[in-house]
C-alpha cells in the first residue's frame, strides 16, 4: 500500500503529514518499530519506521542523520510520537525530509506504537488479499474467454480495460501476433531500441524502454511461448512500479496466454506433420491413383488446375544433430514470413531442406528471387546462418509438382556442389541437367563408368577427396587458387590433386574435349545420386 493510504486507515485518522508530503507515493510493504539506536543498520526498502524519538531527546539533532539514511536505504516513512519525549522534530529534519521527498508522520499521544504497527500490517493483508482476489477473477475471465476459442485479442481487450492501458503479444522476432484494437505497432519501436539479436530468454524482468519518435512508453513482459521460444506482452504507457494489483493482472494474462500459445503450437506442429506427411508421400509416388492424389491434394488446399513454382531451401553447411533445433527453428521462421507475403505459398520440409511451393497465375507477374533475398537477409539477421534456394521452371498442375521439386533439388544442388553460399539458383530447361535427363539411365551409367573408370581403383576416400577437387576445378575453369578458395585448402594441395587426377586419366585437363567429358561424367554423377 502507498503512504498516503495510511491516513484512509480509521483508527489511524490522528496522523498527519508533516514534511516529505512529495513523498507519499512511497511504497509501504511492511512496518517496524525503533526499539535500539542501531537498528537503520538493520532497515530494509519499503518500511514504515514508527517510534516514540525517545534515542534523540538528548540529541535531536541526529534525527536528520536517520532520516537521510532512511531515505538512502528506500524506506517507505518515518512516524513519530511528538509529545512524549520530543516536544516538537526539529526544522532542518524537517526541511531535510523535504528535500529528500522522504514523508514524517506524526503520531498521535493517545495512540500506542504496537497499535499503530498492528494495524497498519492489518491494513496491508487486508489489501494484498484484496488484490489476490481481484487476480484470481481475473484468471478466470481469462481463461473463460480462451475457452471460448476467440483467440487470444478477446482476451487482450479484457486486460487492457482492466489495466487501462493498450497491449498486444509480439514474438521473440517483434512480429505481432495479436493485438488491443486501440494498441499501436510497438514493434516498430522496439526495433530501434532492442539489438536484432535480442536475447530474449535472458530477459527475467520486466524491460521498459521510451520511443522518442512516438512520444510513446512502452513496458515488455517477457513470457514462454513454449518449451523453446520466449515472446513479449507489451503495454503501452507507463506502468507504475508500486501497482501490484495491475502486475498480478498483467501476470495472470500472461500465464493464460503462454498456455493458449503452447496449444496454439501443438496443434501448428501436428498439422505441419500430417501435411509433410502427405507431401513426402506424394513424392515418392506412394499414392494407387491419379484420382486419390488429386482428392488428398485437395485437403490441403492444393489445388490440381493451380500453377505452382516450387522452391527448394537449405542452410548452408553441415546440420550436425546440434544443429537440428536450430534449423527446426529457422524453418518455423521462415514458414511463418511466407505465410505473411503474397504470392500464398505452402510450406513443407523435407530432411535438410523446406520447400516452398508458390501458387502463381502466371511467371514473371512476381519477383520471387526478391522475395527469397528478403528470407535470406532476415535468416541472417536473426540467426547469423546463410540459407541458399533452387527455384524450378512452372508447373501447370499439382500432379507436375514431383518434376518441379526434381527441378528445385537440381538447381540447388549445382550451387552447392560449386562450394556457393548463400546463392539463389534458378533451374534452367536447356541446362545440361535437362539434356541428360533425355538419355536412358543405363546410357548415362555406362558414359559416366567409361569416363571415370580409372578412378575405382583407389580407396573410396581418396578417389572422393580427388572427384571432389576435379569437380569444383572443372567448375572454376580450372582456376587453381579459386578452387583451394571454395575448398578450404592450401593452393599445393590443388595442384598436387589435379596433377594426380592428370596422371588416373593419361590427359590434360586443359584438352577441350577431355574436359567437356569430365564435366559431363559429374553432371551425371551427381544426376544419379539421390537427392537428399
Amino acid at each position: 500500500m502507498k503512504v498516503y493510504e495510511l491516513f484512509e486507515i480509521p483508527k489511524l485518522a490522528g496522523m498527519s503529514l508533516i514534511a516529505g508530503k512529495s513523498g507519499k507515493d512511497h511504497e509501504v510493504q511492511t512496518v517496524n518499530m525503533m526499539d535500539a539506536p542501531d537498528i537503520v543498520h538493520f532497515l530494509k526498502p519499503n518500511v514504515f519506521l514508527v517510534t516514540t524519538a525517545y534515542h534523540f531527546k538528548d540529541d535531536p539533532k541526529k534525527l536528520a542523520d536517520l532520516i537521510r539514511t532512511m531515505s538512502d536505504k528506500g524506506c517507505a516513512a518515518l512516524g513519530i510520537k511528538t509529545k512524549r519525549f520530543l516536544q516538537e522534530v526539529p526544522k532542518d529534519a524537517l526541511n531535510l525530509a523535504d528535500q529528500l521527498a522522504f514523508p514524517v508522520i506524526e503520531l498521535p499521544l493517545d495512540l500506542a506504537l504496537g497499535e499503530v504497527v498492528d494495524l497498519t500490517l492489518r491494513a496491508i493483508v487486508d489489501k494484498t488479499a484484496q488484490e489476490l482476489t481481484i487476480a484470481l477473477e481475473a484468471h478466470k475471465r481469462f481463461t473463460h474467454v480462451i475457452m471460448q476459442g476467440n483467440g487470444i485479442r478477446p482476451l487482450l481487450h479484457e486486460l487492457s480495460k482492466m489495466i487501462r492501458h493498450p497491449s498486444e503479444c509480439i514474438d521473440q522476432h517483434l512480429n505481432v501476433i495479436a493485438r488491443n484494437p486501440g494498441a499501436g505497432a510497438v514493434f516498430s519501436a522496439l526495433e530501434t531500441v532492442l539489438p536484432v539479436h535480442f536475447p530474449a530468454e535472458t530477459l527475467s524482468s520486466p524491460l521498459m524502454f521510451s520511443a522518442a519518435a512516438e512520444r510513446q512508453t512502452y513496458t515488455l513482459f517477457p513470457m514462454h511461448m513454449n518449451e523453446k521460444k520466449i515472446g513479449f506482452l507489451a503495454v503501452h504507457g507507463e506502468l507504475d512500479k508500486t501497482d501490484h494489483l495491475s502486475a498480478l493482472i498483467i501476470e495472470q494474462a500472461m500465464n493464460v496466454i503462454s498456455f493458449a500459445l503452447m496449444k496454439e503450437q501443438a496443434i501448428k506442429q501436428h498439422a505441419r506433420s500430417i501435411r509433410n506427411d502427405f507431401f513426402l508421400h506424394f513424392l515418392e509416388g506412394a499414392f494407387s491413383s491419379r484420382e486419390e492424389m488429386i482428392h488428398r491434394a485437395a485437403e490441403f488446399s492444393l489445388r490440381n488446375d493451380q500453377s505452382y513454382i516450387c522452391v527448394a531451401g537449405k542452410i548452408d553447411g553441415s546440420c550436425g544433430h546440434a544443429d537440428l533445433r536450430q534449423q527446426e527453428e529457422i524453418y518455423e521462421f521462415i514458414e511463418d514470413e511466407v505465410a505473411k507475403t503474397e504470392p500464398k505459398a505452402h510450406f513443407f520440409t523435407k530432411g535438410d531442406y523446406c520447400i516452398l511451393l508458390y501458387e502463381v497465375q502466371e511467371y514473371g507477374s512476381f519477383s520471387i528471387e526478391d522475395l527469397l533475398r528478403y528470407i535470406q537477409e532476415k535468416v541472417s539477421a536473426y540467426f547469423g546462418h546463410t540459407i541458399s534456394f533452387g527455384i524450378s521452371n512452372l508447373s501447370h498442375s499439382f500432379l507436375q509438382v514431383r518434376n518441379a521439386y526434381k527441378e528445385a533439388a537440381d538447381a540447388l544442388k549445382s550451387g552447392e556442389i560449386s562450394k556457393k553460399t548463400g546463392y539463389i539458383q534458378t533451374y534452367l530447361t536447356k541446362d545440361v541437367m535437362a539434356l541428360l535427363r533425355l538419355i536412358p539411365r543405363q546410357d548415362l551409367e555406362n558414359f559416366y563408368a567409361f569416363a571415370l573408370q580409372n578412378f575405382y581403383h583407389m580407396k573410396s576416400d581418396e578417389r572422393e577427396s580427388l572427384l571432389a577437387t576435379l569437380s569444383v576445378y572443372l567448375e572454376t575453369n580450372c582456376q587453381i587458387s579459386e578452387t583451394a578458395k571454395r575448398l578450404y585448402v592450401h593452393r599445393n594441395t590443388v595442384v598436387y590433386r589435379i596433377e594426380k587426377c592428370e596422371e588416373l586419366l593419361g590427359k590434360s585437363l586443359k584438352d577441350p574435349d577431355t574436359n567437356l567429358q569430365l564435366r559431363i561424367a559429374l553432371r551425371i554423377r551427381n544426376m544419379l545420386e539421390p537427392i537428399g
